[in-house]
This record gives structure tokens, C-alpha cells and sequence, in this order.
């Protein structure tokens, strides 16, 4: 998939950060029988919901006489990772010929996110009427799949004996690539780099998208064409050669496949013409490149958690002033950067059950200092239900504590760090881990917490930074890798950036959404780039 930088916050974001689409296939099970002297006569009809109201995007075709349907039409999804996209499947039984929905008896709906659906990749649930009771026993069943070829073909390309159309030396040749195009016109797909002086040249490996070359159709003919470069532009034709992917593939290691590079005008004129040289496929090797929906759809789980600032600089949160003071509408900036980023995490992790922790308070009975506390005051069993059993348990915990200092981030990052790394010893693509930690300043452990983000790189996790207030934020912005690597205060450097740090200043007055697709960006691609990494398919892939 393709993901952009994050775009500025002022500015309007648009759907730029994901380039994927998803396939819903519906099916539906014991359907309400509505009509009398037959069976049901159903159609699905989704929705999606547009600020605030449900649009529809599509229907299926109708099922006559079934009440287990199985849909041939399917419903075809732009997917965004970093937003929360509400569907709304509904079921009617046909009566008239009328698009008119309220001309047609009411089966029963099921809403949900994408997120749900492509998490789980099906999914089965109960049909409910407009009061909330079940349809009956009526069921819909939901399965996704990606719309994607992500197979990519690397060739290890050479040349023997071509043709000499220098006058005083050797030729410098290149190939090209071409597939048919639409218009029945040769359409140029990739161009190698010049060898210079050579008639037995060896090329660069090469990878491109199986797609572009052969739009995934391995019998289509490919033409390989063979020039004499000129710093002219006018490059000199020694030959060409039409073949297959699955002819390139028989190329082994140990066998390479050896093609005859032919030119027309030679061939025609010479009685004892044999060809201008041979190309010669070394190697043929077609891998798939996995997106973050493939890793999703494979049954990866996002594994959240929640460390919060409670350092006195917050300010006394009985007090308006304080970041941490709940306004009248119950929120404050901690609680929206949580909702925001929680919202759409939570439909990733099956169980949605999160650890919270605080650092920089003093906790009862003793009023010791910790960096590193479950802020439901169970240390063995950290964990909320949900986006909104942190929103409890954060409301619940701060009239018994003391806001103290310092302002350390590497326990908690080590404590997620730790957990992290166990998840490696299954060595599947199983689970990442994600933490989120809303601050009010300025680092105080800047040395331990870039050694932790160091080590943590090497781990399948990221850490997503929001500061809060109006602090200077500029040592967050030093671990964000975003415009430079970052090294441990001992020089290591960290294998990749993990970290995103977004002010949530910049985000006071623009739609909650803009906030989480901001702090979101850069999330997919970590993900990715960590199993890539670590040679680890999605757990339930197809061989290419």
C-alpha cells in the first residue's frame, strides 16, 4: 500500500494515505420469511455514514425465493486504516420494482466498522430490526478480502555475443521491457542501466509489480528489446525477443534460460543469419509484496497500550488551568488524544482489553514516586475494556494521586519493550504492539529513553508521542527519525523510525478525525516494514 508523509494538520486532509481496496462478500442465513404464498425475495443494501448520516453506496442483486442467500455482487470499499469507517448492511425482501427502500418489507440490519470486518476477515452476526430486538433468527455473514496483485517478479538479467555497433569499440547496451497496451500498442514497463563496452553484458537485478509487467497474466507475451546506447537519444536496435513470465520463470540459479535476441531486418536480408547475441535470464524469482492489509486479513493483532503524563507541570487537575482538569462536556486533551487514536486501534485487537499506565505521580499509601503504574491500581491485571474503561479508569484514578516528577519515559517504554519482545519468540507475524504516550513537556531521562527507543526499533513496535499544552516539544521532535536516524546517547542507531510525535496543539480547532489520521500516518508502513524485516509472511498467506 501506498502511505504518505503526514500531510500539515492546518490544512485539510484528504485520502491521500491509503491506496487499497477491500471486497465485502455478504451472505444471509434464516432470513424472515415475509412474504406469503413463497419465500423472501432478499437484496443487501450498504451504507456508509458521512458526517453523521448514513449514505448508501450499493446494492446486490436479488435472491428470489431464498432465505439463505449467498450474494454474487459484491460491495467494493476504498479501506483507510486511520479512520473509523461506519457500514450499515441492510436486508429487504423485494416486493415492487421500485428503488424506493420503503417500498420493500424490512429484513433486519448490522452495523459496524471496516475495521471489525478486516480484522477478523468474517465475521457472523444477528440481523437486528429498527427497535433493536433480532430479526428473528436471521443472520448476515460478512467476509473481506484485499483487491490487490501484490506478487512482484525480481529478474537477474545478461547477455552474450550481441551485436557490435560501435565502429571503435564494443557496444554499451541496455534492455526494455514492454507489454501490450490497451491500444494494441507496446507499452515500455522497465529499462535497465547502460553496461558500457561490453557485447556480454550482466545487468542489476531487478523487481517490478507483476502487475505493471504482464497485468498478472504470466501466458501474457512480453517483448524484450535489446539496444546500443547513444548519449544522443539515438540508441541503436540490436534485437528483440517475445516471451512469457511463465517462460521466464523456468530460469533456475543453477539453469539459467537462454533466449535468442533477433533482428527482423537482419534475419530477412542474411541467408546464414542465427541471431544478434543471446539474452540470457539468470535467475526468476516471483515473491509477493505484503501490504498492511494483508498482514490485518492474516490475523495480525494490534496490541495497544496507554501511558500517561502525570508529572506536576500538568497542573492541579481540580483546577481549569490543569491539563488534566475534565471540562463540563467531560473531556480535556488527554482524554481526546485517547479517544482519538483508541477509536480506531481498538477494532484491531479482538479482546479490546488494554493496559493503562501513569508515570510521574505518587502513588498511596506510601506516596512513592513511579514511572511506571496501572492507573486502575492493579498491578497484576493492568488492563481496561475498551477505549472507555481507559476514560474510567483515568477519571477514576486521579483524585488518588499526587502529581509529582520526573517526567521519565523509558519505563514505560521498556515495559511495553518487554512484552514486545516475547511476542518474537513465536516467530509469526502475530501480533505488534503500539504505544501511546500523552505528555505535558519536556523529557527528563532524554539518555535512557533514546537507548529504549533504540532497542524497541529492533522489536515489532511503534510509539506514537502527543504532546499536550504549550510546552517546547522540540526533544519529541528529536525522536520522531522523521528528518534524521536517531542514536543511542552510544551511537547505535536505530534499525527504523518508530517513533510519531504530533503537538496536539496544531489539532485544537480542526475535526476530531484530522488528529487521529495525523498521529496514525505513519503506522501501516512501520508495520509492514517490521515483518519485511524480519522475513515474516502475513500468518495465513498464499504461496506467490
Amino acid at each position: 500500500m501506498a502511505y504518505t508523509v503526514t500531510p500539515t494538520p492546518a490544512g485539510p486532509v484528504g485520502s491521500q494515505y491509503c491506496v487499497c481496496k477491500v471486497e465485502l462478500s455478504i451472505c444471509g442465513q434464516n432470513l424472515l420469511d415475509r412474504d406469503v404464498t413463497s419465500k423472501s425475495d432478499p437484496f443487501c443494501v450498504l451504507f456508509m455514514e458521512v458526517n453523521g448520516k448514513w449514505v448508501e453506496l450499493d446494492r446486490t442483486e436479488t435472491a428470489v425465493n431464498n432465505l439463505n442467500p449467498a450474494f454474487a455482487k459484491k460491495f467494493i470499499i476504498d479501506y483507510h486504516f486511520e479512520e473509523v469507517q461506519k457500514l450499515k448492511f441492510a436486508l429487504f425482501d423485494q416486493d415492487k420494482s421500485s428503488t424506493q427502500l420503503y417500498e420493500h418489507d424490512f429484513l433486519g440490519e448490522f452495523s459496524c466498522t471496516l475495521g471489525t470486518i478486516v480484522s477478523s476477515k468474517k465475521i457472523t452476526r444477528t440481523l437486528l430490526l429498527g427497535n433493536g430486538k433480532p430479526a428473528g433468527k436471521g443472520m448476515i455473514t460478512i467476509a473481506a478480502q484485499e483487491l490487490s496483485d501484490n506478487r512482484v517478479i525480481t529478474l537477474s538479467m545478461a547477455g552474450r555475443k550481441l551485436d557490435k555497433k560501435d565502429l571503435f569499440g564494443k557496444s554499451d547496451p541496455f534492455l526494455e521491457f514492454h507489454k501490450p497496451g490497451d491500444d494494441g500498442k507496446w507499452m515500455l514497463v522497465h529499462r535497465t542501466e547502460v553496461i558500457k563496452y561490453t557485447l556480454d553484458p550482466v545487468w542489476k537485478p531487478f523487481t517490478v509489480p507483476l502487475v505493471s509487467l504482464c497485468d498478472g497474466d504470466m501466458e501474457k507475451l512480453i517483448k524484450v528489446v535489446c539496444y546500443d546506447y547513444d548519449s544522443d537519444g539515438g540508441h541503436d536496435f540490436i534485437g528483440e525477443l517475445q516471451t512469457s513470465v511463465a517462460r521466464l520463470c523456468e530460469a533456475q540459479d543453477a539453469s539459467p534460460l537462454e533466449l535468442e535476441c533477433i533482428n527482423p531486418k537482419k534475419q530477412k536480408k542474411k541467408k546464414n543469419y542465427k541471431n544478434s547475441g543471446i539474452i540470457i535470464v539468470k535467475s526468476c524469482k516471483i515473491t509477493r509484496d505484503f501490504s498492511f492489509l494483508d498482514y490485518i486479513l492474516g490475523g495480525c493483532q494490534l496490541m495497544f497500550t496507554v501511558g500517561i503524563d502525570f508529572t506536576a507541570s500538568n497542573g492541579n487537575p481540580q483546577e481549569p488551568s490543569s491539563l488534566h482538569y475534565i471540562n463540563p462536556l467531560g473531556t480535556n486533551e488527554y482524554l481526546s488524544a485517547i479517544w482519538a487514536v483508541g477509536q480506531i486501534i481498538q477494532d484491531y485487537d479482538s479482546d479490546k482489553m488494554f493496559p493503562a499506565l501513569g508515570f510521574g505521580a505518587q502513588l498511596p499509601p506510601d506516596w512513592k514516586v513511579s514511572h511506571e503504574f496501572a492507573i486502575n491500581f492493579n498491578p497484576r491485571n493492568p488492563f481496561c475494556s475498551g477505549v472507555e474503561g481507559i476514560v474510567q479508569a483515568y477519571s477514576a484514578c486521579l483524585p488518588h494521586i499526587r502529581f509529582y516528577g520526573p517526567t521519565n519515559f523509558s519505563p514505560i517504554i521498556n515495559h511495553v519493550a518487554r512484552f514486545a519482545a516475547q511476542a518474537t519468540q513465536q516467530e509469526t507475524a502475530s501480533q505488534y504492539f503500539i504505544l501511546l504516550i500523552i505528555t505535558d513537556g519536556v523529557i527528563s531521562d532524554m539518555d535512557e529513553t533514546r537507548h529504549a527507543v533504540v532497542q524497541a526499533s529492533k522489536l515489532p513496535m511503534s510509539i506514537i508521542i502527543v504532546g499536550v499544552g504549550n510546552a517546547d516539544f522540540a526533544a519529541m521532535e528529536f525522536l520522531d527519525g522523521d528528518s534524521r536516524v536517531l542514536h543511542s546517547n552510544t551511537g547505535e542507531e536505530a534499525v527504523r523510525d518508530i517513533v510519531q510525535f504530533v503537538p496536539f496543539r496544531n489539532f485544537r480547532n480542526v475535526p476530531k478525525e484530522t488528529l487521529a489520521k495525523a498521529v496514525l500516518a505513519e503506522l501501516p508502513q512501520q508495520v509492514v516494514q517490521y515483518f519485511k524485516h524480519q522475513n515474516l509472511p502475513p500468518i495465513n498467506s498464499e504461496p506467490a
